[in-house]
């Protein structure tokens, strides 16, 4: 054997074709396992397809992961998806996207039911616990986004900009006015230098399905407010989706965005939400299935298991659709300095909406007394400087809330 035969054997084949159930079986394990969010997930990835499975190299996988952080959605389920595409084609996408969201949005589905069965004080008292728990991983998830987001103090200031542009205009048209906002800043500091295009992986997407992703990406924005009113089926799709469009930043901004679409309506208490988002974290795969509890939740029907899966295809749609129709062109357009500005920006502005939405709803819905604080203090040590996982935190969160409300 040739030192190039050699070295060519060394290297994971990006082309190699698997089935879908092989895809299924290695995403089911992910979404059972993969405790932590997007950024734990993806080393999760890689661990798994990459250094064990060697579906592809460490240079295309870096790439994938670049492009979906570069998109709204949820990243690590749209690298997911990507991945299965690669693997096993469209059968095999729909195959990780399946097997990585199906067993949170199960377990969060039965909460869901059977939350408000729980009797007494000591069910009433865990439930506080995770509305409380909340407070202490959203303020985690603000520090360290600022950290990564905001590194320089042009990019502070535009997250305070987005702070003062929701006071003044709340709920979802601020946040878009936010999002906007900050991208023009971003585009007029000018700090985008281009990014060296790393590994290729070879997708069966063409340009004309790309250009029809992206078509049906917009056309959903701008159809679905409008059959909105046609029946409330139509609302929830509408709402959720929109919410899965604007996700800049992590899993965690869909928690302002979902805030707007089913509290500020009345579809769903605030108690309820907190709960639910505490719960959340404590089961494994993509912080998006939260939209399967909400789902189930809602006031109005559909609701249950209908509503359940309702929310949960459209709040992912749009990260799919969006992440299929730029495929084709993400070598490019990634090269464009001007675009790293824009979504420099725009990142900055969801710190800040991330931020507000840590003081209202997150704090004023669950600190009720100095008791809630110093529970949702001690979780925030836990995980800040314990490093203690987010379901051991949410663990602890449960049994204080209980202690708490058995306290005379």
């Amino acid at each position: 054997m040739t030192q190039d035969t050699d070295r060519a054997a060394a290297q994971p084949d990006s082309a190699a074709q698997g089935t879908a159930g092989e895809v299924f079986g290695a995403f089911l394990k992910l979404g059972m396992t993969s405790f932590g969010g997007p950024i734990a997930h993806l080393g999760y990835f890689r661990d798994e397809l990459v250094s064990r499975r060697k579906w592809l190299s460490d240079a295309a996988y870096a790439d994938l992961v670049a492009l979906c952080q570069f998109l709204p959605g949820p990243a690590s389920s749209q690298v997911g998806f990507a991945l299965g595409m690669m693997r096993a084609g469209w059968p095999g996408a729909l195959a990780a996207f399946m097997a990585f969201t199906l067993p949170s949005a199960l377990v969060l589905l039965v909460f869901a039911m059977t939350a408000a069965s729980i009797p007494g004080p000591l069910g009433t008292g865990a439930l506080n616990g995770l509305k409380i728990v909340a407070v202490a991983i959203i303020a985690q998830a603000v520090w360290g986004m600022a950290r990564t987001l905001c590194p320089d103090r042009e990019r502070a200031a535009i997250a305070v900009v987005a702070v003062a542009m929701l006071t003044f205009l709340p709920g979802a048209i601020g946040m878009v006015g936010a999002i906007m906002a900050g991208a023009a800043l971003g585009l007029a500091l000018g700090r985008g230098t281009g990014a060296p295009v790393g590994g290729h992986v070879t997708m069966p997407v063409t340009h004309g399905i790309a250009a029809a992703a992206l078509l049906l990406f917009f056309g959903l924005l701008v159809l679905l407010p409008l059959l909105a009113g046609l029946g409330q089926a139509f609302a929830v799709f509408d709402s959720f989706y929109r919410a899965g469009a604007l996700v800049f930043g992590g899993g965690h901004v869909v928690l302002p965005l979902l805030q707007a679409e089913t509290v500020a309506p009345g579809w769903v208490t605030p108690d309820d939400f907190l709960a639910g988002y505490g719960a959340a974290q404590a089961v494994p795969g993509p912080l998006f299935t939260f939209a399967a509890y909400l789902g189930a939740v809602l006031g109005p029907a559909p609701n249950g298991v209908v509503g359940a899966v309702l929310a949960l295809l459209a709040v992912f749609l749009p990260g799919f659709l969006l992440l299929i129709g730029v495929l084709p062109f993400w070598d490019r357009f990634r090269a464009m300095a001007r675009a790293q500005s824009l979504m420099q920006g725009a990142n900055a502005a969801v710190v800040g909406i991330l931020g507000a939405a840590l003081y209202s709803p997150v704090f004023t819905s669950a600190i009720g007394d100095m008791r809630d604080f110093t529970l949702a203090l001690a979780c925030f040590v836990l995980l800040m400087a314990w490093k203690l996982p987010p379901w051991g935190v949410v663990i602890v969160a449960g049994l204080g809330g209980a202690g708490l409300a058995l306290w005379p």
